[in-house]
């Protein structure tokens, strides 16, 4: 397989949607021989800021000496951006080997199913992830759940540290109406005898399901020190630093430059200064609001801000623009490629505001209205930071 085989091959694996369940994931590992077990793990799992806290998580681990890779979701650009080895994503080479190898061992799963039972995209994805990070030899995979946790294709993982980033309402027709019942799908991948590491700032529903869970699992509860940053990402990091130190002891010249060093991109991303651009995959309430209150810190004064907003149909629209419509001088809607993408009108339902359909349109237009001394934020749907980073000959990006 080449890279561009196996985007094609990942791509195509979209039409049989999303299916939750282990035991298609189980065989596949079985007939891969078993990779997640050739490497120890930190699963994590939560609503919001998984990916920040793996990516930190793995940086620290990195600078005090074990060898780490992650594996998350989604991508921008490619696909292998969700695997990395030493904070560098797999080459397109053992790339597109490890999922060429997951693609074999799903048409081998496959072979006799119905239809509807036949191995998803995340499954082969998540497969090749694991076999590439056992064959790198990394010492600890740091890997993001993909939605809930109990039937997510990574609790295969027996993983010795969990962490649960938060609980907010997001994804209720799969995993519950209630931060209960969603923290319960969440951290049904506790192990027996792991340590469970939360943020100072979990729901105190979400916080009392996790004190019973680790009672009856025989595990132990690690609270992250609370941060007064209203930054979401300083919360992230205080969690990645205290679930690194239940792996290694992390002293603060590591922590210090695993925070200096480590970009997540599309994740209060800078990515120009002239205007100051910023790029948020922020897309429900919770993330909206953690956003808006860390922008002060951000922009430091630079006026206007503008910002330009796409938002996937099965989300709060509604939640995801009151916290923003607060902070902002003007807003602009857009619509992101993304099949599953609300129509802008929609948008303007809620608040006032311009409509530009094409999302590097839109940003090029809150480039004019902020002009060089303002301040421009693309947010709503990390669908849309895929649009706007991905450059022409780009793949397109996964619809799930």
């Amino acid at each position: 397989m080449t890279l561009a085989e196996a985007e094609e091959y990942l791509l195509g694996l979209e039409q049989f949607g999303m299916r939750f369940g282990l035991e298609r994931m189980q065989a596949l590992l079985t007939a891969l021989g078993e990779p997640q077990r050739r490497f120890g793990s930190v699963h994590v799992v939560g609503t919001n800021g998984k990916s920040s806290t793996v990516r930190f998580t793995a940086a620290i681990l990195e600078r005090v000496g074990v060898r780490a890779g992650t594996y998350t979701s989604p991508h921008l650009r490619s696909f292998r951006e969700r695997i990395e080895v030493g904070e560098v994503p797999v080459s397109p080479e053992r790339f597109a080997a490890a999922v060429g190898r997951s693609a074999a061992a799903a048409r081998e799963v496959d072979n006799g199913r119905d239809a509807d039972d036949r191995v998803t995209q995340f499954e082969a994805l998540s497969a090749a992830a694991l076999l590439d990070l056992a064959d790198s030899k990394v010492e600890i995979a740091v890997v993001e759940a993909g939605l809930g946790g109990r039937l997510d294709a990574t609790n295969v993982l027996e993983s010795r540290v969990q962490v649960l980033t938060g609980v907010s309402l997001e994804h209720t027709r799969w995993l519950g109406s209630t931060i209960a019942a969603i923290a319960e799908e969440k951290l049904a991948v506790v192990r027996a005898g792991a340590t469970l590491a939360v943020g100072a700032d979990l729901h105190p529903d979400a916080l009392r399901v996790a004190e019973r869970v680790v009672r009856e699992m025989s595990a132990r509860l690690v609270t992250a020190p609370a941060v007064e940053s209203a930054s979401f990402q300083a919360r992230n990091f205080a969690l990645a630093e205290a679930a690194a130190g239940l792996i290694a002891p992390v002293g603060p010249s590591a922590a210090s430059a695993a925070l200096a060093e480590t970009r997540v991109a599309g994740r209060l991303d800078v990515v120009d200064r002239e205007p100051l651009t910023l790029l948020d995959g922020a897309h429900n309430p919770a993330g909206a609001q953690a956003l808006a209150a860390a922008l002060p810190g951000v922009i430091e004064g630079r006026a206007p801000l503008v910002i330009v907003l796409s938002v996937l149909e099965d989300k709060d629209a509604a939640g995801v623009l009151a916290p923003l419509v607060e902070v902002a001088d003007a807003l602009i809607f857009t619509r992101c490629t993304n099949p599953r993408a609300l129509d802008p009108d929609e948008l303007r339902g809620e608040a006032s505001g311009q409509i530009v359909p094409e999302p590097r349109a839109a940003l090029a237009r809150a480039r004019e209205v902020a002009g060089p001394a303002g301040a421009v934020l693309a947010t709503g749907s990390i669908y849309l930071i895929a649009d706007l980073l991905r450059e022409a000959g780009d793949p397109r990006a996964s619809a799930l």
